[in-house]
């Protein structure tokens, strides 16, 4: 998916219709890159479709254009640190206030799995971490199993994840990126000794598990091209990778793969799931030298997702259930036929998840655009819901690992609360809080204020609006906002705290998040009617929301902005096009801009698996389509306001050349003098710096933007 990883960063865009707003910052009179065009016909269907910039994707194949796209990237990075030069001392200074607020020296809830307390810690001045053990009591010794700030020195970007233990606590398997590509070398630690085995595989996704053997692994293999898992092989601990063997092979390419284990730790699970069907294989764990069995071949348009419990496997599934369900069928018959409802479909109800417990149920449903936790005693059949009292929240199932427990461990966020651990008992019905992020500088979360509001869509639905702002600001046509949001793959926008965030409440802004089609917050039927053939109903939610906002004299057009990244960044440029007199400015982060260009070259990542979500341009009507919004393909002659775009070079779910392409024909249309920067990141990927604190160095970027425009100075 191209979602976004640092979703709450901030954006900027000034209109031609908001000339009356007074800037503080001064602009330098700079000129801007201009990049070379090159006719290339990517045309299908008889539609003539030139891409003047179609050479910028040359990078990953080293061709002879790769060293000037390097070149054109840093001279917009250049004219970017141009332009904002008079901002630095205010970026260092939002950059400190935001890092003041994390607390260096920290550590997580200790989670207990087969025998151990599990827990990272972070030390004063380092950007990772360290994560560690405790043998059965937090008092015992604590053994150090990676140290991150070690492994990643000397490196710009370094991510560690994967980490799984083997069933007899003595080896650790863990994968590791450096390029922020998503290709991960697999690495296995002995406990005992601290050495690394030779068995080091690449290129892997880190998504390893373990036979209850403690030396079987499987893992999926990557396709360096497109970057699918297309395989699950199974290494022997010792042996030679060569001679790993191939357990499963994925042939279509719409289907993303991986293992895993059930929480009962009985079966290894092999899933394989397009954005509208799914299939898994299931193989006894003690004998993972042995062959897996389908559980249910995939029917077409039936999700399904499995887990274990005693005799029987539960199923949460789209079968005649728009809005999922919950099954029940025996170990020893799998098939779809044997299948029988547990929880039946309701319409005002989607079931999101399940995690399974040997005496008890946990059901992550939501209702009214909301998470709620039900949980279920299997022996009684007894039922309630856990109560959270706030109004717009996020609340889900954290680190479970132990089957055999009574207690529910779940995080809990809201728009002023801070991420918070929660162990629920779920026979005593009592919670007790473990943990809530600490905010330094004395946050008091009765200074801010949340509302819950319904914009009405021009089709007549009602969109959720979620917001929060500081006490005392004034609601009025002078009060600057943001406004966020998403709107693909069914993902749903809950409303989470950020302490970054606050740099921008103590200044005055509303943060409001507009909780559109495309995203799955009002249920199955949300998502189903914001893709496809019906996208642009995710463009109009937000446009919608944003005049609904303005009508009811929270903030006007002059003092309005807009973010949204990777799929959301689509979004940006979409609103960029039909609406350009709408908003104060525009923050387009990581944006998936060139929609056409992108579904149509099936070796590039992400594209094959991603048809059901946009649709495949080989087809007419949905090229037509895909044309008729992309943001790349709609750049016209007209004015466009002040944006600031970001990218990663090493993005591989939204890929470099889409943004500095849409940027550099942006600079050839716009009839404006309006500002338009192109920031790449040249040592990161997707999610932007890998580090504690370097990614707000990004964030104080984007805020000293917006507020250059807003004529905030301090």
């Amino acid at each position: 998916m191209r979602i976004i990883l640092l979703v709450l960063a901030v954006l900027v865009f000034s209109c031609n219709q908001n000339k009356e707003v007074k800037e503080a910052y001064q602009w330098p009179e700079a000129t801007p890159p201009v990049a070379e065009k090159q006719d290339h016909e990517t045309g299908m269907h008889g539609d003539k479709r030139n891409d003047e910039y179609y050479w910028m994707a040359d990078f990953f194949s080293k061709g002879p254009d790769s060293t000037k796209v390097v070149d054109y990237l840093k001279a917009e990075n250049a004219y970017t640190d141009t332009m904002m030069a008079a901002t630095k001392k205010f970026q260092a200074d939002l950059f400190s206030e935001m890092k003041g607020r994390i607390k260096e020296k920290d550590e997580s809830v200790p989670v207990f799995s087969n025998g151990y307390w599990y827990y990272t810690r972070s030390e004063e001045g380092k950007q990772y971490y360290k994560y560690c053990r405790k043998k059965g009591t937090l008092d015992a010794a604590e053994e150090i199993l990676l140290d991150v700030d070690k492994l990643a020195e000397g490196h710009s970007y370094y991510s560690a994840n994967g980490f799984n233990v083997s069933p007899d606590n003595k080896l650790l398997v863990y994968g590791v990126d450096t390029v922020s590509r998503r290709e991960y070398t697999m690495y296995i630690k002995n406990l005992e000794t601290g050495e690394n085995f030779k068995d080091a595989i690449f290129p892997t996704d880190p998504g390893y598990e373990w036979g209850n053997d403690s030396k079987t692994l499987f893992y999926p293999l990557t396709n360096r091209k497109t970057l699918l898992s297309e395989k699950i092989k199974r290494h022997i601990l010792g042996t030679d990778a060569k001679s790993d063997v191939v357990v499963y092979a994925e042939t279509d390419k719409s289907n993303y793969i991986g293992v895993g284990k059930t929480k009962s730790d009985k079966y290894i699970v092999i899933s394989s799931s397009a954005t509208m069907s799914s299939e898994h294989r299931i193989l006894d764990a003690d004998k993972p030298d042995g062959e897996f069995r389908v559980f249910q071949p995939r029917i077409k348009d039936v999700k399904y997702d499995i887990d274990h419990q005693g005799d029987k496997f539960l199923i949460v599934t789209n079968k005649d259930a728009l809005n999922f369900k919950l099954m029940e069928t025996p170990v020893g018959s799998t098939g779809v036929d044997n299948w029988k409802d547990v929880i039946p479909a309701r319409k005002d109800v989607l079931v999101e998840d399940i995690d399974v417990f040997r005496d008890f149920l946990v059901v992550t449903e939501r209702k009214n655009g909301l998470l709620q936790l039900r949980i279920r005693n299997v022996n009684t059949k007894a039922e309630h819901y856990v109560d959270f009292g706030e109004p717009a929240y996020a609340a889900y199932p954290s680190a479970n690992p132990e089957y055999d427990s009574k207690t529910l461990r779940y995080a809990y966020t809201s728009l002023t609360t801070p991420n918070s651990v929660y162990d629920y008992d779920m026979e005593l019905k009592k919670k007790d809080l473990k943990k809530r992020q600490e905010v330094l500088g004395g946050y008091d979360s009765e200074q801010y204020v949340t509302e819950r509001l319904y914009a009405t869509s021009r089709d007549g639905v009602k969109v959720p609006i979620s917001l929060v702002y500081k006490k005392g600001t004034v609601k009025s046509a002078e009060t600057p906002m943001l406004l966020y949001a998403y709107g693909s793959y069914g993902y749903s926008m809950d409303a989470g705290f950020s302490s970054a965030r606050l740099s921008l409440l103590d200044r005055g802004f509303i943060f409001a998040i507009a909780h559109i089609r495309g995203g799955q917050e009002m249920g199955r039927q949300w998502y189903e009617d914001g893709k496809m053939f019906k996208k642009k109903n995710t463009f109009f939610d937000f446009i919608d929301c944003a005049e609904f906002l303005i009508k009811e004299k929270y903030t006007s057009s002059a003092h309005l902005f807009a973010e949204g990244g990777s799929a959301g960044g689509l979004l940006m440029g979409a609103i960029s096009n039909l609406r350009p007199d709408l908003w104060r400015g525009i923050v387009a982060d990581v944006p998936f801009v060139d929609v056409v260009t992108t579904m149509l070259d099936e070796s590039i990542p992400l594209t094959t698996n991603e048809f059901d979500e946009w649709g495949n341009p080989k087809n007419k009507d949905s090229y037509m389509y895909l044309k008729s919004y992309s943001p790349y393909d709609n750049v016209e002659k007209k004015d466009y306001g002040n944006m600031l775009v970001t990218t990663g070079l090493h993005d591989s779910q939204v890929q470099y050349f889409e943004p500095a392409k849409w940027v550099a024909r942006l600079r050839t249309h716009k009839t404006d003098k309006n500002v338009l920067l192109l920031q790449t990141n040249m040592d990161a990927g997707h999610g932007g710096s890998s580090g504690r604190f370097d990614y707000l160095k990004e964030v104080a970027l984007r805020y000293a933007f917006m507020f250059a425009l807003e004529g905030i100075e301090k």
